[in-house]
C-alpha cells in the first residue's frame, strides 16, 4: 500500500477538472478531491475488472449493503436495516431528488449559508422558495447556529431542510446538542431533513461525526441521509453515493422521484465502493493525520504570513474558508490570487449570503504544494 502522501502525482493532461482547467503555471486548490492515490485495494479491484475486459450493465455486488450497515454501526452506533439503503450515482442529484420527493412547487426549502452551491440551488431547482438562514461567524472564524434565526427562516410552507454536516465550506462538525436542537425544530414544524454527510469520513481529532438520523427513531423517520465513498477514499470521479432512508414510505417517494432521470451506479462505481468500504480503512486511518497536519499548517501560515486574512480551524473536511475582507485586496480575492499569485481558489460569492470576500482553499495535497501555493499568496499580498 502506497502511503507516501508527500509524493506528487503528475495530474496535468489527464482531463482533470482540478488540474487542466487553468494555465500550467497555476497551482490549483479548488475541486474537493485529494491529490493522493486512492487506497490500493480500490485500485486493485478496478484493475481486476479491467483485466476481465467486460463492462456491461452491472448488478449491486453481494455484500455491499452488509459492509456499509456494519460500518454505520461500528463508527456511529447507528443500527439500520439493509433495506434502508438506496444506491445512486452522485450526491448532487440527491439534494434535488429529496426536494422533489417531499414538496410541491411553491413550498420552501431551508438552507444554512454560506453553503456548498448545489445545496443552495436545490430548492430553486424544485420550484421551491429558498429559505436561507445565515450561520454566525465568531471572532475566531468558527461558525455557530443562531437558533432564533434558524426558526425565523421557517415559513408555513417550509417542507425540507438541507443540512450539510460536516459543513462545506466552513468546516464545522456539528455537535450533538446542535443537531438535537435543529432536529427538534424541524420535527415541530413537520419538516423533512435531508442531511448531506458526504464528508463524514473526514473528521479531525477533538470532533466526532454524528449522523443526525442516529439521534433517535423519530428523527430517523423524518431524515434522508446522503453518504458515499467519494470524499473519504478519494474516488469522487466514481460518483457512487449511499442514501439512507429508514422510513419505507419516504424511501419509496425518493425512489419514485428519480424515475427516468437519475441512473443507478455503474459497474466500476460499485466495485470501487465495495473495495473502499471493505478494505480501505487502513488508508483512511493513515491519510487523516496527514490532512490534519496540513490543516494546522495552513491555519498557522495564514495567521503568521497572510495579513488581513483569517480562517477558522476546520473540524472536518479538507477545506479552509478564508476571510479576505480585511486584506486590502482590490476586487474579488479569487481573481486577485489567480492573476497575481497564479494560485486558483474557489470564489466565495457562490456560497450564498455571508460569503462575499471569502475564498475556499482545498488543503488535501502534498505539503510541498501547499507551501509553494501559500508562499505565492504571501508574495502577492506583500506587493499590494
Amino acid at each position: 500500500m502506497n502511503l507516501d502522501f508527500d509524493h506528487m502525482v503528475d495530474r496535468r493532461h489527464t482531463a482533470s477538472q482540478k488540474w487542466d482547467t487553468f494555465d500550467e503555471d497555476v497551482l490549483p486548490f479548488t475541486v474537493a478531491e485529494m491529490d493522493f492515490s486512492p487506497p490500493q485495494p480500490v485500485l486493485q479491484a478496478l484493475l481486476e475488472r479491467v483485466d476481465h475486459g467486460m463492462f456491461g450493465y452491472g448488478l449491486e455486488p453481494p455484500g455491499l449493503r452488509e459492509v456499509f450497515v456494519e460500518r454505520l454501526e461500528s463508527l456511529y452506533d447507528w443500527r439500520i436495516s439493509t433495506k434502508a439503503l438506496v444506491f445512486l450515482s452522485a450526491i448532487n442529484p440527491s439534494f434535488n431528488l429529496a426536494c422533489r420527493a417531499v414538496t410541491s412547487p411553491g413550498d420552501g426549502g431551508l438552507v444554512q449559508t454560506p453553503v456548498y452551491p448545489p445545496i443552495l440551488f436545490a430548492p430553486g431547482n424544485a420550484n421551491l422558495a429558498c429559505n436561507e438562514m445565515q450561520l454566525t461567524r465568531q471572532s475566531d472564524g468558527r461558525y455557530t447556529i443562531d437558533f432564533d434565526a434558524f426558526e425565523a427562516a421557517i415559513t408555513d410552507r417550509t417542507r425540507i431542510f438541507v443540512l450539510c454536516n460536516p459543513h462545506n465550506p466552513v468546516g464545522r462538525v456539528f455537535q450533538r446538542d446542535e443537531l438535537e436542537r435543529m432536529a427538534e425544530i424541524c420535527l415541530r414544524h413537520d419538516i423533512i431533513i435531508c442531511s448531506d454527510e458526504i464528508h463524514c469520513d473526514l473528521v479531525f481529532s477533538g470532533s466526532r461525526h454524528i449522523p443526525i438520523a442516529s439521534l433517535d427513531p423519530e428523527v430517523a423517520d423524518r431524515t434522508i441521509t446522503l453518504m458515499g465513498p467519494g470524499k473519504g477514499f478519494n474516488i469522487g470521479g466514481l460518483r457512487s453515493s449511499v442514501v439512507v432512508v429508514e422510513n419505507a414510505e419516504l424511501r419509496e417517494r425518493l425512489v419514485a422521484s428519480r424515475a427516468g432521470l437519475i441512473p443507478g451506479i455503474n459497474v466500476m462505481e460499485y466495485i470501487a465502493a465495495l473495495a473502499a468500504y471493505r478494505d480501505g480503512q487502513p488508508w483512511l486511518d493513515a491519510v487523516l493525520p496527514y490532512l490534519e497536519a496540513n490543516r494546522d499548517y495552513v491555519f498557522e501560515y495564514v495567521k503568521a504570513h497572510l495579513p488581513g486574512i483569517t480562517m477558522g480551524k476546520p473540524e472536518g473536511t479538507y477545506l479552509a474558508w478564508l476571510d479576505c475582507r480585511r486584506a486590502g485586496i482590490p476586487g474579488d480575492p479569487h481573481e486577485f490570487f489567480l492573476q497575481k499569485a497564479r494560485v486558483a481558489l474557489l470564489p466565495g460569492e457562490g456560497y450564498g449570503r455571508g460569503s462575499e470576500g471569502f475564498v475556499r482553499l482545498n488543503f488535501a495535497s502534498p505539503r510541498v504544494l501547499l507551501e509553494k501555493g501559500l508562499g505565492r499568496m504571501k508574495e502577492a499580498l506583500a506587493a499590494l
